[in-house]
C-alpha cells in the first residue's frame, strides 16, 4: 500500500487563498508521500494548458496523481440539474485523462424530500450506468464513496455497485464514514475498494474515536488491496501540522500491521 493525500485536507487554506494546488503538491512531496488526490473544488483553471502544467509539476516532484474527486449528486430531483451533474462528471473524467489520473471519486447523493430510497437508488444507478462506461472507454476507474445518504451503510454501497455491475466501478472506501459497526462494514466493502480515504477519527455510535489503522491495514491486506491510503484530514488542527503527524501514524501502522 502507498500513502497519498487528498487536497480536501487543506480546504480552509484553499478557500482563504493561502494555498495553491502547486503548493499542495510541494507539501505532499516534502512529506515523502507517493501521490495526491486533486479535488475538483480547488481548480481555478481546467483548460488543457493549465492541466498540463499541473501534471508536469507533479512529475517533476515525483508525485503520482492518484485520482481526481468531484462532489456529484446523482439523486437530484430536478432533471436539468441532474443532467448538469452528469455532464460535470463527464468533463472531470476527461480532465482525469488529461492529468493522467487513473481514478475519479464520486458521490451518490441523498434521498430527496418526498421520495423513497428506492426512487433515489434507481436514479443514481441510471446515472452511474451512463457515467461508468464513459469512464471505462477513457481508462478511468469510477470510485463511489461511502458518504452518507444512500451510501450510509455497507449494504447500501454494495447494493449500488452490484446493481450497476461494471468492472470499472469500485468503491472509494472512507474509513471514517461508517457509523454503526465500522470495522465490520469496512470488511464487507473492502474487496471492492479501488482507492481509500484515511481519516484520523470517526464517530463510533455516539462517540468519536481515533480509527485503528493497524486493524484497517490488516483488513485491507487480507483482501489483497495494494492501492492508496489517501489522507483526508478533517480535524480542527491546522493541516500543516496535523497532516504530517497523521502520515507518520499511518507509516507506523503499515510497518506494524
Amino acid at each position: 500500500m502507498r500513502l497519498g493525500c487528498a487536497a480536501y485536507s487543506y480546504r480552509d487554506l484553499f478557500r482563504a487563498g493561502e494555498l495553491t494546488l502547486f503548493q499542495f503538491i510541494d507539501a505532499c512531496a516534502a512529506m515523502g508521500l507517493d501521490g495526491v488526490e486533486l479535488t475538483a473544488y480547488y481548480f481555478t483553471d481546467t483548460s488543457r494548458p493549465a492541466l498540463n502544467e499541473l501534471k508536469r509539476h507533479c512529475h517533476r516532484r515525483g508525485m503520482h496523481i492518484l485520482g481526481t474527486a468531484v462532489g456529484s449528486n446523482f439523486t437530484h430531483p430536478d432533471d436539468a440539474a441532474l443532467r448538469s451533474q452528469i455532464e460535470m462528471t463527464r468533463a472531470w473524467i476527461d480532465h482525469s485523462v488529461a492529468l493522467g489520473a487513473p481514478c475519479i471519486r464520486v458521490f451518490a447523493g441523498n434521498v430527496p424530500e418526498g421520495w423513497t430510497e428506492e426512487d433515489a437508488v434507481n436514479r443514481c444507478v441510471a446515472c452511474l450506468r451512463e457515467i461508468v462506461p464513459y469512464a471505462a472507454e477513457r481508462g478511468v476507474v469510477v470510485a463511489l464513496e461511502n458518504h452518507g445518504g444512500i451510501t450510509t451503510t455497507a449494504e447500501q454501497v454494495l447494493r449500488l455497485v452490484r446493481m450497476v455491475d461494471h468492472p470499472w466501478l469500485g468503491i472509494n472506501l472512507d474509513f471514517g464514514n461508517f457509523r454503526v459497526d465500522p470495522y465490520r462494514e469496512i470488511e464487507q466493502v473492502a474487496p471492492w475498494a479501488v482507492t481509500t480515504h484515511a481519516k484520523v477519527s470517526s464517530r463510533f455510535g455516539e462517540q468519536r474515536a481515533e480509527v485503528d489503522y493497524v486493524r484497517v491495514v490488516r483488513i485491507m491486506r487480507t483482501v489483497g488491496y495494494e492501492g492508496y491510503l489517501s489522507v483526508e484530514f478533517e480535524e480542527k488542527e491546522d493541516p500543516r501540522v496535523g497532516v504530517p503527524r497523521f502520515v507518520a501514524r499511518l507509516r507506523e501502522a503499515l510497518a506494524s500491521a
